[in-house]
């Protein structure tokens, strides 16, 4: 399993960076996967065009971003980078302004990090873990805490619970501008919560992009998504909830429970 530590060494850590607007706030962060070898300047500007095309949708949770771009020729291996701003910044989101962390991704493809990305999400989603590691006061620390703090795969997640016995299985998407970043942020969220709820076995959660999202919809019960992504599909057939934090435990069973009228 690839970890977030692995994908972060300590050259990719910035702390106490400076940006004036959001968009140096990402450069920053594009920086860093350049210096480490991830990415080229390409990516950086192809993360930059992806907020202006699709708005701030990587605006997961209070005060994070995570930023990224689609898998392309610009990104030349797997890698993260990690930039804690001296002086938080507006991206224009509604609910989640103004942001102080940015962990970007390059992604050589759209399975590779998936069980990192699982793991930060699960890390960012206690506030114990996460006030730490907003908190770190050096690079090496920062890398410690998520060595020491990463955990394996959630038991009894989807995987676990294919086996159905013949019962119906309802899918829901998660849907993010590119389908490998904020989109697997919120399905590991909504599989924590259908793990509690024992639904493993009946829901399934597929992360996609909006592109795929529209075709895929007539196979899914909802669509769970940012404002943003919501506004870009429009009316696909079944419902769109919006989601403001998606490592929120307690949103995302607010919006199952108001999804399956429980």
């Amino acid at each position: 399993m690839v970890s977030v530590s692995d994908l972060l060494p300590g050259e990719a850590i910035r702390l106490g960076a400076a940006a004036e607007d959001w968009r140096g706030a990402v450069r920053a962060a594009g920086e860093l996967l350049v210096a480490t070898g991830s990415s080229t300047d390409a990516y950086t500007a192809e993360m930059i065009r992806s907020v202006e095309d699709n708005g701030p949708y990587i605006v997961l949770a209070p005060g994070f971003a995570f930023a990224h771009a689609r898998p392309s020729p610009a990104v030349l291996r797997t890698g993260m980078s990690w930039v804690r701003l001296a002086r938080p910044v507006e991206f224009g989101h509604e609910a989640n302004d103004p942001v102080d962390l940015v962990v970007a991704l390059a992604a050589r493809d759209a399975s590779q990090h998936t069980e990192a990305m699982a793991s930060l999400a699960r890390l960012l989603a206690d506030p114990e873990t996460e006030r730490a590691l907003r908190e770190a006061p050096t690079p090496q620390a920062l890398r410690a805490l998520l060595a020491g703090e990463e955990p394996g795969p959630v038991p009894g997640g989807a995987a676990e619970g294919a086996a159905t016995g013949g019962r119906t299985v309802h899918k829901i998407l998660t849907v993010c501008g590119n389908g490998l970043g904020t989109s697997l942020f919120l399905k590991n969220t909504l599989e924590q919560v259908l793990d509690r709820w024992g639904w493993s076995r009946y829901v399934t959660v597929e992360a996609t992009d909006t592109i795929s999202a529209k075709g895929k919809a007539a196979e899914a019960v909802a669509i769970l998504t940012s404002r943003e992504i919501a506004r870009t599909l429009g009316d696909v057939g079944i419902p769109v909830k919006v989601v403001d934090d998606f490592t929120s435990a307690a949103e995302a069973d607010r919006v199952l429970r108001d999804t399956y009228d429980v």
